[in-house]
């Protein structure tokens, strides 16, 4: 037996597995991506967010990141990635890396996402996304980035995963 429940933007699928079992997991609405982007300064500073996020009760250190085509269908993932730097970060960026698609935690959700490295970065706005969102922007030096998590840590904040990504790219 499957069951779906829908939202305004996540499914919750239950699909039978295997002999006897039952898988369970979630997926965007209408197919809908994601965009993360790993921003790096001409001065080797990196741009992250923190925002809190309820499914883990507590604010997260993160990349750039948002989703395609939640504001219509036909928006590509590299138009996605240029309007979250600007709405989260206040920074636009002269050149654009293609990294790959990913999927985020395959076993329990459906999504991927579109991952870019983003330079020649320039401030054109204040950044902290739009309205509701109250995300905080960084921009810390990478040599001081495993200082800047375990502080985070300590004051509680999560760190996502996509950050390990990022942090073999630069």
């Amino acid at each position: 037996m499957s069951a779906t429940w829908g939202g305004q933007f996540l499914e919750m699928h239950v699909i039978p597995h295997g002999a006897s079992g039952r898988w369970e997991y979630v997926k965007r609405v209408r197919n809908i991506q994601a965009a993360v982007i790993l921003a790096i300064t001409e001065h080797r500073d990196i741009i992250l967010v923190e925002q809190f996020r309820p499914p883990l009760g507590k604010p997260c250190i993160e990349l750039p990141a948002g989703l395609v085509g939640d504001e219509g269908s036909d928006e590509e993932p590299l138009t996605a990635a240029k309007r979250e730097l600007l709405e989260e970060t206040g920074y636009a960026a002269v050149h654009w890396e293609f990294i790959g698609e990913f999927a985020s935690s395959p076993g329990m959700v459906g999504e991927i996402f579109h991952f870019y490295r983003a330079s020649g970065l320039h401030r054109e706005g204040p950044g902290g996304g739009v309205e509701g969102e109250g995300i905080t922007v960084h921009r810390i030096p990478l040599a001081e980035l495993p200082a800047f998590l375990e502080a985070s840590r300590g004051r509680g904040c999560a760190v996502d995963t996509r950050l390990l990504l990022g942090l073999g790219l630069v």
